[in-house]
């Protein structure tokens, strides 16, 4: 099918998608809903593959039921723990996992895991069963969810990794990426591009190692002796990330990254940051001279609320700034916020807690 045989579709069945979508009640969202139906619809005459029609189908249903799975706890912060399956109980890296979970649990975060063995399992016990979720993946030689989550039932089961991924990265305010093999630093990895490229939101990134380890300290090593040379990164791109071995210094990376900092969003070319505090004129003026070279020209300058914004009903109780940032660098907007999470008038910092014992 061509596509202006695929044009001819959409407006063929346009009364007849909107007469099933009245008849199944779908008000809300009607025209996204709408368009999915329709582009199911052209593959079915597009002479598609069987097997790709069977990817297609297989990762829409999976994708909906991870979304039922998470929608209760949309308005939870939620952190995702990456990890290797095969650790053992007995590693120090398990019980790093448990502790910045069971941390994390007791602030009200959620933690997001693949609901597998090893690290998975330990970020479970150490959240407890309340507190996690899974996004589990279905191989033929490991991996079924492990006992905590599926005692819960907070648990949907992936055939394909790339539907899995998304879940574990699209709902999470911050990562832990415990030591682990070619899963762990995919998952990285991905993070990494992610926010270097700016296709997702800036969130903490830490690398949890166990007392005294040197694993990432090593892929650091790599990528300054390696990686910046070549000049395939940027020698600030693993400034992102934060390296530890202290479940204590993890814990107030994550939680501290939004200390000051609660969302953004881009207007046309503008990019407004939503604050939890008012900052000073001097701050502001501050932060304009110190990040100029980010900017495609002007200030940064406080504003209220703009007209999209409150269309949408968007985040308008927070103060906010507004700048002409250059997507060109959106992978520095990290110095940034860190930069406004520092500011004097931002919110004290909550002093860490004990973390939960593994049961």
């Amino acid at each position: 099918m061509s596509p202006s045989s695929a044009s001819t579709l959409d407006g063929d069945v346009t009364d007849a998608v909107r007469a099933l979508l009245t008849e199944a009640g779908v008000t809300d969202d009607a025209d996204l809903v709408a368009r999915i139906l329709v582009t199911g619809l052209g593959m079915g005459v597009d002479d598609t593959d069987r097997l790709d029609l069977k990817i297609a189908s297989a990762a829409l249903a999976e994708m909906r039921s991870a979304f039922a799975l998470f929608a209760p706890y949309r308005g939870t912060p939620k952190v995702t723990i990456f990890g290797s399956a095969r650790t053992r109980p007995h590693d120090p890296l398990y019980r790093a996992a448990a502790d910045i979970a069971g941390a994390l649990a007791q602030r009200g975060w959620m933690v997001v895991t693949g609901a597998g063995p090893g690290i998975m399992q330990a970020a479970a016990e150490g959240a407890g069963p309340d507190h996690s979720l899974g996004v589990s993946i279905r191989l033929p030689f490991e991996e079924k969810p492990n006992a905590v989550i599926a005692e819960a039932d907070r648990v949907v089961a992936m055939k394909y990794f790339f539907t899995r991924k998304l879940m574990l990265v699209k709902e999470s305010r911050g990562f832990v990426c415990v030591p682990g093999g070619f899963g762990t630093l995919d998952e990285l990895f991905e993070l990494l591009t992610l926010q270097q490229t700016g296709k997702a939101e800036p969130t903490p990134i830490v690398l949890l190692d166990a007392p005294g380890g040197t694993f990432w300290q090593g892929l650091k090593r790599f990528a300054t002796d390696h990686l910046i040379p070549s000049g395939v990164i940027s020698p600030d791109d693993l400034d992102r990330v934060y390296v530890t071995d202290s479940v204590e210094a993890a814990e107030a990376e994550i939680t501290g990254f939004w200390r000051n900092y609660d969302s953004l969003r881009w207007i046309g070319s503008r990019l407004v940051l939503r604050l939890c505090a008012e900052p000073t004129d001097a701050e502001v003026a501050d932060l304009s001279e110190r990040f100029s070279h980010l900017l495609t020209g002007g200030r940064i300058q406080r504003t209220a609320p703009l007209r999209r914004e409150r269309q949408d009903d968007d985040r308008l109780e927070l103060p906010r700034l507004l700048l002409d940032f250059d997507r060109h660098r959106i992978g520095e907007l990290h110095h940034l916020i860190r930069a406004i999470n520092a500011l004097p008038s931002a919110p004290a910092a909550t002093p860490p807690t004990e973390p939960h014992a593994v049961p």
